[in-house]
């Protein structure tokens, strides 16, 4: 086992109090990029805080850009080392929204701690990731010896949890920005808390809204119901059937029995991260880790329908949902987004009007694990955690990252963060454990001095 370096880790522990009053900062602005809330302010507050937290470390040419979807992204830069590469770091301020706020153990945008934990929204993703970059940062410039051995750019998108690509935009109109030599990504997490994970697949995702049609208008379900042909049901019926038995994907021209060549998953402790219900089983079959990070995965997210509360004795006239498709490396989102529809024309029942529409998406990643960068971040991972570094996939959807690769597909890209499974980032009571962003922070800041000296040689 090899021992952390001392003034690093020493320096970066110093900062953690100051880390956990920035990340309630953070925290307390509720910064959903939906138009629909009305929260463009406390996204451009959001946006000037990172701003002035970057121009405080001294990076230069700080700005807010404007992206074509109407959000802000933030960059600086801090360059000028001869000789040295360039390493991006990126994160995103931007949150999913807040869910039932009742169900939060205490208020969602006030960092609380408890039972060893901080929570809050975005306190791990991905706000927790900022801080994690501006921790190593620091931990750098006050640890002696040279501040900053790479040439360094930094941003910060604004609507990554909304999809809507506005940086993949900005990117492709500005090319020149965001070159580098390594990218690192800072909005994933370790497989296991305490161990350190590159992650090195992440499935792309392509979505659907279907609407179905049966009648003018809702009837009285005594007088009509057994004949009418209630628009709820048949969309039930037809969203049952993306699903086999055993509760797997089973999309028609669609194949769901890939492999994942590495790290195992075991199903006990995927049960306990995922927090199961006893006697509750798990869907689909294979090893976990096949279904997570190798096959296409299908989920319903949202459907609207009359509440409980409310509700009337009445056939339905009509019924909506949104379809989310979850696609593995190695498989296109065109074709998984044509055999989604196909089958949802096909399979639905009873002659009803049936309308279909395709929503953005973003394309699968797979990164290369062989260069510099990845033996650099092995070997600083090591030292910080004590043991080997794993490589694992990632179920979730970055499409910035494959934006990155086709601009510079020289660089090397490496996604690491402080998000391991107990964080429940984009569901109620979400949290951050402070002792896995201190140990990613000394990961990334040895990362950067070993970087440099790997590329030099």
């Amino acid at each position: 086992m090899t021992e952390p370096s001392p003034d690093l880790a020493a320096a970066v522990h110093a900062l953690m109090p100051r880390a956990q009053r920035e990340l309630a900062e953070l925290v307390a602005f509720p910064s959903i990029a939906d138009p629909q809330l009305g929260l463009e302010r406390e996204c451009q507050a959001a946006a000037h805080w990172v701003a002035d937290a970057l121009r405080a470390e001294g990076l230069t040419g700080v700005q807010l850009l404007d992206t074509p979807d109407g959000t802000q992204s933030v960059y600086g830069e801090l360059t000028g080392v001869p000789g040295a590469p360039t390493v991006l770091l990126y994160s995103h301020y931007d949150v999913q929204p807040q869910l039932d706020e009742k169900a939060w153990a205490s208020p969602p945008f006030q960092l609380t701690e408890r039972d060893g934990r901080w929570y809050g929204r975005g306190a791990a993703d991905c706000k927790g990731n900022i801080l994690m970059h501006l921790t190593a940062l620091r931990a750098l410039r006050e640890s002696g010896g040279p501040a900053l051995p790479v040439n360094l750019k930094v941003i910060v998108e604004g609507s990554e949890e909304q999809g809507t690509g506005g940086m993949e935009q900005y990117a492709i109109a500005h090319p020149e920005l965001l070159t580098a030599d390594a990218i690192v990504i800072g909005d994933v997490g370790n497989f296991a808390a305490g161990l350190p994970t590159a992650t090195a697949s992440l499935r792309g995702i392509t979505e659907v809204s279907v609407e179905v049609r049966t009648l003018a208008g809702n009837l009285h379900s005594g007088a009509f119901g057994g004949a009418a042909p209630d628009a709820l049901a048949a969309l039930l019926k037809l969203l049952a059937s993306l699903y086999d038995e055993q509760g797997g994907t089973a999309i028609a021209g669609l194949p769901a029995d890939q492999t994942w060549p590495g790290v195992s998953y075991p199903e006990d402790r995927f049960r306990a991260d995922a927090k199961v219900l006893d006697g509750v089983r798990l869907i689909g079959t294979g090893d976990v880790a096949d279904r997570l990070w190798a096959r296409p995965a299908v989920t319903v997210v949202g459907i609207d329908v009359p509440a409980v509360i409310g509700s009337t004795s009445s056939v339905q006239a009509g019924a909506k949902a949104k379809v989310s498709l979850r696609v593995p490396p190695g498989m296109s989102i065109e074709t998984a987004q044509d055999a989604l529809v196909a089958h949802l024309e096909q399979a639905a029942p009873w002659g009803v009007q049936l309308t279909v529409t395709r929503l953005s998406g973003g394309h699968p990643f797979l990164a290369e694990t062989s260069g510099p960068a990845y033996e650099a971040l092995g070997e600083a991972m090591r030292e910080a955690f004590g043991v080997d570094m794993v490589v694992a996939g990632e179920g979730g959807s970055i499409p910035l990252c494959n934006t990155l690769r086709t601009l510079y597909p020289k660089a090397e890209i490496v996604l690491i963060g402080v998000e391991e499974p107990s964080t429940q980032i984009h569901a109620v009571n979400e949290s951050v454990d402070p002792e896995e962003l201190e140990r990613m922070a000394l990961s990334e800041a040895l990362f950067l001095r070993r970087y440099a000296q790997v590329w030099q040689g």
